[in-house]
């Protein structure tokens, strides 16, 4: 079974000050357990891992660079 990866960069949004937490959203809603969302963000978004917890996702974040973080977030509950 193939699982789906969506990586998606919202370092330009923030940097725009513009709120990416839809796109976000949009981008996990039809992510199904074992799938992946490589986010890309500036910082570490500490307040959306609590949120994407709740929805069954687990992540890991790696720092690349001064403002560059990549987050792993990767479905393990839920449908």
């Amino acid at each position: 079974m193939e699982f789906k990866t969506v990586e998606l960069d919202v370092r330009e949004d923030i940097n725009n000050k513009l709120e990416p937490f839809q796109k976000i959203m949009e981008a996990i809603s039809n992510l199904q357990k074992n799938d992946v969302l490589i986010l890309h963000a500036p910082f570490k978004p500490v307040p959306l891992y609590g949120v994407l917890k709740a929805k069954g996702f687990e992540h890991e974040a790696e720092k690349i660079e001064a403002k560059h973080y990549r987050i792993t977030f990767t479905k393990t509950g839920g449908k």
